[in-house]
């Protein structure tokens, strides 16, 4: 008989025993928290002594952001990229120590969103310095001066001497650029176009009566000798200037003005300037 007690009670203890390990399984319910800071700290962000040029150094290439829009960025006659922009960006690469490559932005009013995206790590493309790009990027010092200007057919120019007259024009204009601002501000009629070629391409065709291009670009494309030669200059609707756009709070942003004041005291930025016609709009 004491021999059987002695059977129940251990049995009885066992029992209780396996109770106590079901009870504890809460514990291993907390594991997955422990999981999930584990996968927060794999996937935080950069430490904080990282720098967006560190980021550029440590994958070599510096990618730049650029249109169709000579002689700041346009293609030659094997696809590379030149332009003043085009081949002073080419020397900053040089200056870093990384490649550079060029990045063509289909939709000008979404630059600001490739840069963040990391498609590109800077905007150079003779983009204006207005207080919209200042507050979505990191900008350099201005180097270079511009103004807005209307492009019509050269058989009425004599029409659209001024802008009150342009009034009765409706224009094509680059999607985000300072050209439809200038048109907004002016109250202008405009459709919205991919780039200020495509701008131009719609004034020759007569899809639209009049465009509004940067005055560097007008230079170099419309009238004696370009493309347009029917297409001419008339009335100037601004001043502005020109930078170059890195993220909000790059320190690539510092690193361009040192190398610019660099190329600018050594005569750099006047010779590949030259090359292209601007040399008179260099800011000094």
């Amino acid at each position: 008989m004491k021999r059987i007690i002695a059977l129940i009670l251990a049995l009885l203890t066992l029992g209780a025993m396996l109770a106590a390990c079901g009870e504890s399984t809460p514990a291993a319910t907390e594991a997955p928290k422990a999981t999930e800071a584990t996968v927060d700290e794999a996937t935080a962000d950069e430490p904080a002594d990282a720098s967006d040029l560190g980021y550029v150094l440590g994958k070599g290439t510096l990618i730049v952001g650029v249109t169709d829009f000579a002689p700041m960025d346009s293609k030659d006659d094997n696809g590379e990229w030149i332009g003043f922009d085009a081949d002073m960006a080419k020397l900053f690469g040089e200056y870093l120590g990384v490649k550079v490559e060029f990045f063509e932005i289909l939709d000008w009013d979404n630059k600001h969103n490739e840069l963040d995206g990391k498609n590109i790590d800077c905007v150079w493309n003779g983009m204006t310095l207005t207080d919209a790009v200042k507050e979505l990027m990191s900008t350099s010092d201005a180097y270079c001066k511009n103004e807005q200007v209307v492009i019509v057919k050269s058989d009425v120019a004599d029409k659209y001497a001024d802008a009150e007259a342009c009034k009765s024009l409706k224009f094509a204009v680059e999607n985000g650029s300072a050209g439809e601002a200038q048109a907004e501000e002016y109250g202008f009629e405009c459709t919205k176009v991919e780039s200020q070629a495509i701008a131009l391409m719609e004034v020759a065709a007569g899809t639209s009566d009049a465009a509004i291009i940067d005055s560097s670009m007008a230079k170099a494309t419309v009238g004696a000798g370009t493309d347009y030669e029917n297409l001419v200059q008339t009335v100037v609707l601004n001043s502005e200037e020109y930078g170059v756009g890195f993220r909000k709070g790059s320190d690539i942003t510092a690193k361009f003005n040192e190398f610019w004041a660099e190329v600018l005291a050594d005569g750099t930025v006047e010779e590949i300037a030259a090359l292209y016609g601007i040399e008179g709009q260099i800011i000094k």
